[in-house]
């Protein structure tokens, strides 16, 4: 008589389930299925007392692969540490890898990172607490060919920080009235780990993609873009959410406005407009310094998300700031700190903070040839 093997797992007892598999399975066969956190959080300071952190963590169940990687910004540069494992069956022990942990201590509010690894000079332990609601992005789906290449869902929020983090050996406080940032949640379907064979070619390599959280005195903005080689937009969201928001509501329409600083694919200056019933908000941004997303795993030509590094593995990496070669495939993907000013329907005027996330692989009417062909404004 064969044997049936079944996998239960604690979350098995909760009234959780999304099709008629156990818990340890997931509801698609896809090797591309994840489900994903991601943190950051930022100072209002460009100088030698710059602070930028950002903390990601994946769990691949189809690739049995659960990865994290925790990265900060200082003076010295930007100092990482990547961990990786065999992902385990039971999902109350995906928020560990390694050194990192994810806590949520209330959904949809307070979360806490935790990070430990003294042998790649990074320690912090950080408490995330909302000061919007928790934004859900519209579904992001494309095809390539006839498979779908993105299918997942995000949620985005504001919040503030509390807590300390340790780089090299110095300790700095982390306080909510200083430090500000985001966070998000995604899961679903995209390319993750090693390259799966696509047989006959579908379509160039391309791929457009801003994303601007943006943190002010009273309010948070938000702002996304995934647009094709000829400049249609196959994705887009924005919002404007006052604090002390209970509800967040989508605007039903964006633009934006960019300049390419020359010889990168980054952007030199960037403004966006956010269209809802009360009008037309704009937000200037100005970058000042760019953090690297491959200090994340995003494109890391050895650590990037959902590759199996063995049954446990614990790496460090140090960039220097600002990075030579800016249109190398792995320094592409950048978030830049920027200096930002929001201008409400109403006229209202408010400074702020925040991020332009950046990915242009391909062409694109904004001023980009090629492949990853630097800017060229001549």
């Amino acid at each position: 008589m064969a044997t049936v093997t079944i996998v239960l797992t604690s979350y098995d007892d909760f009234p959780l389930h999304q099709s008629s598999a156990p818990m340890a399975y997931s509801a698609t066969a896809d090797a591309n299925h994840y489900d994903r956190y991601f943190f950051n959080g930022y100072s209002p300071a460009f100088g030698d007392d710059r602070l930028f952190f950002a903390l990601a963590m994946g769990l691949y169940p189809n690739r049995h692969v659960s990865d994290a990687a925790f990265s900060v910004v200082t003076a010295e540069g930007q100092r990482s540490v990547f961990a990786s494992q065999r992902a385990p069956l039971d999902r109350r022990d995906a928020t560990t890898v390694g050194p990192l942990r994810v806590e949520v201590l209330e959904p949809l509010h307070r979360l806490r990172i935790t990070v430990d690894a003294p042998e790649q000079l990074l320690r912090a332990e950080l408490e995330f607490t909302s000061r919007s609601p928790a934004l859900e992005e519209p579904h992001f789906f494309l095809r390539g060919g006839t498979r779908p290449l993105f299918d997942y869902t995000r949620l985005t929020q504001f919040g503030r920080w509390q807590g300390w983090i340790e780089v090299a050996g110095v300790r700095r406080d982390v306080t909510p009235d200083v430090v500000v940032g985001c966070r998000d949640r995604s899961w679903g379907v995209r390319p993750v780990g090693e390259p799966a064979p696509s047989g006959a070619p579908v379509s160039a390599p391309q791929f457009f993609w801003l994303w601007a959280p943006t943190c002010f005195t009273t309010r948070s903005t938000h702002f996304d873009v995934n647009e094709h080689g000829d400049g249609t937009r196959w994705h887009h969201v924005g919002a404007v959410l006052a604090d002390g928001d209970r509800d967040a509501s989508l605007a039903s329409a964006v633009d934006w406005r960019l300049t390419w600083r020359p010889g990168t694919r980054w952007a030199d200056s960037f403004e966006y407009e956010v269209i809802d019933d009360a009008g037309r908000h704009s937000v200037a941004l100005r970058p000042r310094y760019e953090f690297q997303m491959s200090g994340l795993g995003y494109g890391h030509p050895r650590y990037n998300h959902g590759s199996w590094q063995g049954e446990s593995m614990v790496d460090g990496q140090m960039l220097t700031l600002p990075i030579a070669t800016p249109c190398a495939r792995e320094h592409l993907h950048v978030q830049a700190l920027c200096e930002a000013t929001y201008t409400g329907a109403d006229g209202t005027v408010e400074h702020g903070v925040g991020i332009l996330e950046q990915l242009a692989i391909g062409p694109h009417p904004s001023g980009l040839s090629g492949i990853f062909d630097p800017h060229d404004p001549t």
